[in-house]
């Protein structure tokens, strides 16, 4: 992470000495600028002469402005270019620049930076050594700086001190207030935005349909409306299409770059480079896998799990036939050279998924297939049982009813000697149910689509030793009566010894994973991180100024994400896009979300109030964390607390040096126009919503931003980065199935009998869109090599000695706390943290090296 060591390195080099003989007669000082020169074209004599820093005083405001702006420096051109410097990033460079001392500049709080080039560089830091009474002054800019005349102001970046509003400077105060209208767009909000801008505003999703090429490519506009509520992304401004002018028009993702998002958003050279090379392995393993399909006995189609292993075990040869060489002479040069980066060799070869390393058969067992329940990549849906049978929460009148059909009798057989009600009154019935969320939209998916899909629940045993064991799984479809749901039609499958039953019991368990599957991707993954985390991107960026303390604490957590779901917009979201493509809703995908956006609170985002909504805890201040849990092996949850606190005490040590008071909190206007933002705006929708908390007290103030960094951080990298050690083996989290179960006196069960294989796999994906979907996965699930994880901070961010403690601090917990993790591991008597496919939770690991690992905490929502 060259960011992370670049500023200490170069406190060891510049100059820590007031200069006494300047160029004026008087003092002089020094500074270091560490900057990216885009254009190698150019020299650094020509290029450092070109741009200029001029100091802003932080304590004498200029006579002759009206608005009592700071007194401006002379002007500081860039000097010599330090000759091998250490720990920057391959394209930086820094620069030596001089400043005359000025006693009517004093002390600077700002700098403005001038670039009389005609192209954009970007500017890391800008240090300052002896500044007279303060010795350095560190200015953390990360910010691409273009050509002046594209600016309607000067570019000002502020030193790293933190000022509430109240408490700015009087001569930075203009600047502050100036900086926050820039960003908001003043003035621009009907213009076309270009790269050089820097707004950040809001829009609906009227980007996903493409209704010139035909209105099998027309989606709805989510946001703005009862029917399809969302939250808003950020504003591209791209031309209306031609059939509908509320519909912006798309751009190919090649010319990606023309998709406005704030070019400070986009992604860093390290991660981006690894992006676009991950992403073009992903799109030729499907090739691949495309022309070896149409080798293959079965086109399209999988045979036997040997098929699916051999992705691994010996991966995919290139044929060669003209229809090969016709893909290569297509593909860009770039492409082709990212085919063989790895080892030069003509196989492309899938790693091997963690749920199979081990062992290639336990994902069947019943075992694992409930404990990854609470130990998988979707553990947050799992929920106890308070009344038997289940209820549906649907509205009678419009769907009929939808309650369980499950009977006593059919599970208490298996309650271990209890009675359901006992069960329930112990806290040992569960289940995962996937019933209401899918119901409402099956007569659609399963009549409109090639999807054949159940509404599933999956009813739970708590056994003495700690783990689930499964009952029944209740499949259901839709009773209609014309167009309208009248009821449901359910059928019940159990565990059983017996080859056809549990042949049977095997495709139960899949029609709940494909549920699961395309719950957690596009629900617990997409929606419930990505997409309602923007709007609070777009708040602070508009709301706070990079000078206040909530900014300072916030603005990690939100690195990367714009370009990511500028991207999911471009390819996964879109109408025949990569979701649409491989997961079950098909062309209802955003649909679907957008009927589940309207259960989303806020509030129960937070990591304890989620786990009491499920009945999984209640509070208990003789427990570890003040929550007592039914399960008490639950890592997911026995993890995610430990998390969730020490990110609660950070927050409160944090905000708590800055707020001496709750009237502190309600009379900091930037505080309260960002959280009125945030509801009106960004979430506009639910703005109506009784939930939201009123911005007056330290207590919400903490718990708001605690939730806000668990969900972009924590909450975002059990979802995601464990989705290929989990469902890399396609077998184990399918995400289609094609066919309904096998119903007697079928050809279909009778091939169950002489071809369970068979009949598994013309049930769920075929191999193009199994290649598809392992290829995005494989691509989202692993860390790039500049990744920063939480606790860290790049140097320089805060001059404020407490906070930087008080990081230290949280740092050290989770040091502390992975550690915990890895012996709660180790520990045999907690069953659910490895069990039968030997596979440890480490997806709440804090730490992580580069790639694919199952574990790391990113700081941000991010791939």
């Amino acid at each position: 992470m060259h960011c992370l060591r670049l500023i200490n390195a170069f406190d060891k080099k510049a100059p820590a000495m007031l200069k006494e003989d300047g160029e004026n007669g008087k003092g002089s000082m020094e500074g270091t600028v560490i900057l990216k020169n885009t254009k190698k074209s150019l020299t650094d004599r020509i290029f450092r002469r070109k741009i200029y820093v001029q100091l802003v005083s932080a304590v004498h405001s200029d006579p002759a402005a009206n608005d009592l702006k700071g007194k401006l420096g002379k002007r500081a051109y860039l000097k010599e270019k330090i000759k091998k410097p250490s720990g920057l990033a391959a394209d930086e460079s820094a620069f030596r620049v001089k400043f005359d001392l000025d006693d009517e500049v004093a002390v600077p709080g700002a700098l403005i930076v001038r670039n009389e080039h005609h192209s954009e560089f970007y500017l890391r830091t800008i240090t300052l050594e002896g500044a007279p009474g303060h010795g350095k002054i560190h200015f953390l800019c990360n910010s691409w700086v273009y050509p002046t005349h594209r600016y309607q102001k000067d570019r000002i970046f502020f030193s790293n001190k933190t000022y509430l509003p109240h408490q700015t400077p009087e001569p930075l105060r203009k600047y502050r207030e100036e900086e926050l209208q820039i960003l908001r767009g003043e003035g621009k909000e009907n213009d076309m935005l270009h790269e050089w801008d820097r707004v950040y505003d809001y829009a609906y999703y009227n980007d996903l349909g493409e209704p010139d090429k035909g209105k099998e490519y027309a989606r709805p506009i989510y946001g703005g409306s009862a029917e399809y509520p969302y939250p808003r992304r950020g504003r591209t401004s791209r031309p209306p299409t031609k059939t509908d002018p509320n519909i912006e028009s798309r751009l190919p993702l090649i010319r990606g770059k023309d998709v406005y998002i704030p070019r400070d958003e986009k992604f860093g050279h390290i991660k981006l480079s690894d992006f676009l090379a991950d992403t073009v392995k992903s799109i030729t393993h499907g090739v691949v896998g495309l022309v070896d399909a149409v080798l293959d006995k079965t086109p399209k189609e999988f045979d036997t799990f040997q098929d699916v292993l051999d992705m691994y075990e010996g991966g995919i040869k290139l044929p060669d036939s003209p229809f090969v060489e016709k893909i290569r002479e297509n593909l860009p040069s770039e492409f082709l050279k990212t085919l063989v980066r790895n080892d030069g060799a003509h196989f492309l070869k899938y790693p091997m998924p963690d749920i199979i390393k081990e062992d290639k058969t336990a994902w069947r067992t019943d075992e694992e297939f409930v404990r990854e329940m609470l130990a998988g990549i979707n553990p947050v849906v799992i929920r106890r049982l308070e009344e038997f049978p289940p209820v549906s929460k649907l509205d009678a009148k419009r769907y009929g009813n939808q309650n369980s059909s499950i009977t006593k009798e059919s599970i208490e057989e298996n309650l271990d000697g209890l009675t359901v009600e006992e069960a329930i009154q112990s806290n040992r019935l569960y289940i995962l149910d996937h019933h209401d969320t899918v119901m409402p939209f099956l007569m659609k998916i399963n009549t409109e689509t090639p999807s054949k899909v159940y509404a599933t629940r999956t009813l739970l045993f708590l056994k003495d030793d700690g783990t689930l064991k499964p009952l029944v799984i209740e499949l259901s479809q839709p009773q209609s009566k014309g167009d309208q749901i009248i009821g449901a039609v359910s059928e019940l499958y159990k565990p059983s010894e017996d080859e056809i039953e549990a042949n049977l019991w095997l495709l139960a368990k899949t029609y709940v994973a494909v549920t699961d599957s395309a719950y957690h991707q596009l629900i617990s993954h997409w929606l419930n991180t990505h997409a309602v985390i923007e709007p609070f991107i777009i708040a602070t960026n508009r709301q706070l100024s990079m000078l206040h303390p909530v900014n300072k604490l916030l603005h990690p957590h939100f690195r990367d994400t714009m370009p990511v779901n500028t991207i999911a917009r471009q390819i996964a979201l879109n109408a025949d896009g990569l979701f649409e493509a491989a997961v079950f809703p098909r062309k209802y995908v955003v649909q679907w979300t957008s009927a589940l956006y309207k259960d989303w609170v806020f509030t129960e985002q937070a990591l304890p109030k989620d786990l009491i909504k499920r009945g999984m805890a209640v509070k208990d201040p003789e427990s570890s964390h003040g929550y007592r849990l039914f399960i008490e092996d639950y890592p997911y949850a026995v993890d995610g607390l430990e998390i969730w606190s020490a990110i609660e005490h950070w927050v409160k040590e944090y905000c708590s040096f800055y707020y001496k008071s709750d009237d502190m909190i309600a009379n900091d206007p930037e505080l309260q126009d960002w959280w009125k933002e945030i509801r009106e705006k960004g979430h506009g929708d639910k703005k109506d919503e009784e939930w939201w908390p009123e911005m007056k007290t330290l207590d919400v103030l903490i718990e708001t931003c605690t939730t806000i960094i668990w969900v972009a951080s924590a909450l975002h990298a059990v979802v995601n980065f464990g989705q290929y050690p989990y469902g890399g083996y396609m077998p184990n989290r399918p995400t289609i199935s094609r066919k309904f179960m096998p119903q007697p006196n079928t050809p279909e069960f009778e091939e169950l009998k002489t071809n369970p294989d068979g009949v598994f796999f013309k049930t769920v994906l075929s191999q193009v869109r199994t290649l598809a979907a392992i290829s995005v996965i494989e691509l989202i699930s692993g860390h790039s090599a500049d990744e920063v994880y939480l606790g860290q901070r790049e140097p320089g961010w805060t001059s404020d000695s407490q906070p930087l403690e008080a990081l230290e601090r949280f740092s050290k917990t989770l040091v502390e706390i992975e550690n915990r993790i890895l012996e709660r591991n180790n520990d045999r008597k907690l069953k659910n943290r490895v069990g039968p496919a030997k596979l440890p939770f480490t997806l709440l690991c804090p730490s992580s090296g580069v790639g694919i690992t199952g574990r790391g905490i990113p700081n941000s929502v991010s791939i």
